[in-house]
């Protein structure tokens, strides 16, 4: 759960790594989402966005025409809902103002479909209107004045939606494809209506042309819009999870709740087979709970009493009884939600180009539509085939499918990740992600399981149990690994009959990246590493060799020594943290795709020589403070490497937030989570490889898209100038090109993580 203290970390991490030195100018900032309704491609998008971007206060502003969703970041305090609704309206669309409620997702849900439904009548009527006047094709002639009563409610009623875009983008002085395709076809019809009225002998009629060309374009926006749809599945999936109702006892007894009135505290009672509606803690009942869906853990995973629940997970066959910790915006589903949505409705650096070529798309299209009539009407003396061809030049040009190439592969490339348990935090991480050529890992809970244990305890000139009860009086109010693990085998000892009362803890200080000072009964001591020793004269010369030995073997050692009357050790713990049982296969599945990996701790060189030769890490960088993460991570990348890094906790959060992408686990700190691009939700090091492959696969799919894009323009519309494709044709192949680019995103659907292709 995100904390103010968490949230000023992250602030100082990002601050020290990326802008040094305070900014007292930068003020607070918020962030609103708007759904916007009425764009039709990249250059609606693009004049929203600016129009958005205009409005006093606003600092950012991202429109995604994919998903119809805008992103707004400002000032907080002085960003307004309804001057940002206002602006959109001014640039001739709807807006909406997105609060992240569950009936708010359902009503938006309610009307997409009822918009679907509408859409797929009027595509009926146009298809039924439109075919008879192909019969031509085959022979037939078709009286004018029978072609004019099929293609005038085509053109007219079924083509409206294209005048009013097109009347929307002239007021605010910016084409559009509404634009294009209003020109095209009033050309062609009016034209032909032109002849029609003069009663030019043998003259030949583009009504069908007209009407062909509005109802292909409309086939390819409801194919565009269901395509579009499916790319949004694990999103809907997502929000799927989340109860309606939770039963919770009140007054001894059990009563059915909306899960949106369930408080902090509350105890929630799941019966086998329900899905938990609220985050907490197992206060009851033992069950095997599926979070599948939330964490992408194929297998269901054991729940007692004191774990951890997380709601949207489905119980087994087991009753839970669930203490609430968390519920609405604050629950882990609804951060996940908000962490996809995010990545969703941010573009991509790669977008830029998209953007500068929408700018200039439709003006460039309407001159050389405008140069090819002049061209073959002043040149070949032929206003006919000028005027067709024009009409095929405006039609074919496409800049629906330029808009929609980005974000489609991002949307369904952020949704197969997050079913993976793989949240990318935004469009610019997953970038980024894909370029990395170095992985930095950090040694305790990222490539070891983080529960150490004491394996070895070596007194020097007091018993054993002494020795464990000064050191558990130090660790009591430690959260170390370490230090639950001294505390751990002192709890042992207490258990084995060797319990004797503790000296009182007087004072307490730790020494970052080295150990702890404190004063116990009156004397001071220290425990801590050979720094720390080194730090306050203790002399250690005669433990050196028992040290090295447990070092060699992989071990953490802890040095325990008294400052009063004179600095003396009083012995060794030897605490072995053991190595994660995937953490060689998922090392190597890395190398196999090219990624260096370094191993980054604190530990000595021994210790962390011996745990890089177990999993054939070469290059192990030991003995690193907390604070010189950051510049260890900085001088890779000063090397010319682009470097990942991967964290779990606070102290690893300036590192993150230093390296190209920080990967952070989801089992870790909330700081860490909220300073990386990537979040990982389980503690599993194969999610790393898969997240790194999962981008390589999205950005692949972002430059397909694009390419793809681009070449239907670039041979579409000279091929058309030249006459060589009729308005027809033309149509068909500008409904093909966006369909075939949301297609070739949903593709995307098909990857898989690296451990699941092995099963």
């Amino acid at each position: 759960m995100s904390t103010p203290e968490a949230a000023t970390v992250v602030e100082r991490a990002r601050v020290a790594t990326r802008h040094p030195g305070p900014d007292p100018s930068q003020a607070p900032r918020e962030r609103r989402e708007l759904s916007i309704s009425g764009m039709t491609c990249a250059t609606c998008a693009l004049r929203v966005e600016r129009a958005l971007a205009a409005v006093p206060s606003v600092t950012r502003a991202e429109v995604n025409l994919a998903i119809h969703r805008g992103s707004v970041e400002g000032i907080a305090g002085a960003l307004r809902p309804a001057d940002l609704i206002a602006a959109v309206r001014r640039a001739g669309y709807e807006a909406e103002l997105l609060t992240g409620e569950v009936e708010q997702d359902r009503e938006i849900a309610a009307a997409e479909a009822r918009r679907m439904q509408s859409e797929s009548r009027r595509l009926l009527v146009a298809v039924a209107l439109s075919v008879p006047l192909l019969i031509p094709m085959l022979g037939i002639l078709l009286p004018g004045w029978l072609q004019l009563a099929l293609a005038t409610p085509v053109q007219f009623l079924i083509g409206a939606r294209f005048y009013a875009g097109a009347w929307k983008s002239v007021r605010a002085r910016m084409g559009n494809m509404d634009l294009l395709v209003a020109l095209g076809t009033s050309a062609a019809y009016f034209y032909s209506l032109y002849l029609l009225l003069a009663r030019t002998a043998a003259a030949h009629l583009y009504f069908d042309s007209a009407a062909v060309v509005i109802t292909l374009v409309t086939v390819g926006k409801w194919l565009e819009e269901r395509a579009k749809r499916s790319t949004t599945s694990q999103i809907r999936a997502l929000m799927s999870l989340r109860p309606e109702r939770a039963r919770v006892e009140r007054d001894g007894e059990e009563i059915d709740i909306p899960a949106s009135a369930v408080a902090v505290g509350d105890v929630v009672v799941v019966r086998p087979g329900e899905r938990l509606a609220v985050d907490g803690t197992v206060i009851g009942g033992h069950s095997a709970v599926d979070e599948s869906l939330l964490t992408g853990e194929s297998l269901p995973v054991a729940k007692a009493t004191g774990d951890r629940v997380t709601g949207g997970a489905i119980n087994g066959s087991g009753l839970l009884r669930i203490q609430t910790t968390a519920v609405g915006d604050k629950s882990t589903l609804s951060r996940i939600i908000a962490l996809v949505e995010g990545a969703q409705s941010k573009k991509a650096p790669v977008q830029r180009l998209v953007d500068r070529v929408a700018g200039v798309f439709v003006p460039v299209v309407l001159a050389l539509s405008l140069a090819t009539l002049l061209g073959w009407w002043l040149l070949a003396g032929d206003f006919a085939t000028g005027l067709i061809a024009a009409v095929s030049v405006l039609v074919i040009a496409c800049p629906c499918s330029l808009g929609l190439a980005t974000p489609t592969a991002l949307m369904v490339g952020t949704g197969v990740a997050a079913r993976a348990g793989i949240l990318i935090r935004d469009a610019e991480a997953l970038e980024r992600a894909y370029r990395l050529d170095t992985v930095v890992l950090d040694k305790t809970g990222t490539v070891t399981e983080g529960t150490p244990k004491v394996t070895e305890v070596i007194p020097n000139g007091v018993s054993e149990r002494d020795l464990m009860q000064l050191t558990a009086t130090v660790q009591a109010g430690s959260e170390h690994p370490l230090a639950r693990a001294v505390l751990a085998r002192a709890h042992e000892l207490r258990s084995g009959g060797t319990d004797a009362s503790r000296p009182a803890l007087e004072d307490f200080e730790s020494q970052a990246g080295m150990g702890v000072i404190a004063r116990v009964g009156g004397k001071r001591c220290v425990i801590g590493n050979r720094r720390l020793m080194e730090k306050h004269g203790v002399r250690v010369e005669d433990g050196e060799s028992r040290a090295a030995r447990l070092e060699a073997q992989g071990r953490t050692v802890m040095w325990i020594a008294v400052l009063d009357p004179e600095p003396a050790w009083l012995g060794l713990i030897g605490v072995a943290d053991p190595i994660k049982p995937e953490a060689a296969a998922a090392l190597r599945h890395l190398e196999h795709i090219g990624i260096e990996t370094v191993l980054l701790t604190g530990d000595n060189e021994r210790t962390a020589a011996a745990v890089g030769a177990q999993l054939g890490i070469r290059r192990v960088l030991a003995g690193v403070l907390p604070e010189e993460k950051a510049a260890e991570v900085r001088r890779l990348q000063a090397q010319g490497r682009q470097v990942g890094m991967m964290g779990d906790g606070v102290n690893d959060a300036p590192a993150l937030a230093a390296a190209d992408v920080g990967f952070a686990v989801g089992t870790g700190t909330d700081v860490a989570m909220q300073t990386a691009g990537v979040t990982l939700m389980r503690g599993d090091l194969r999610l790393l490889g898969d997240a790194i492959a999962v981008s390589r696969a999205t950005y692949r799919k972002i430059r397909q898209g694009l390419f793809w894009a681009f070449i239907y323009n670039v041979i579409g519309l000279p091929a058309a100038a030249f006459g060589l494709l009729s308005p027809v044709i033309a149509g068909a192949a500008m409904a093909l090109s966006s369909v075939s680019v949301v297609s070739n995103a949903l593709l995307l659907r098909r990857w898989r993580p690296a451990a699941a292709r092995r099963h």
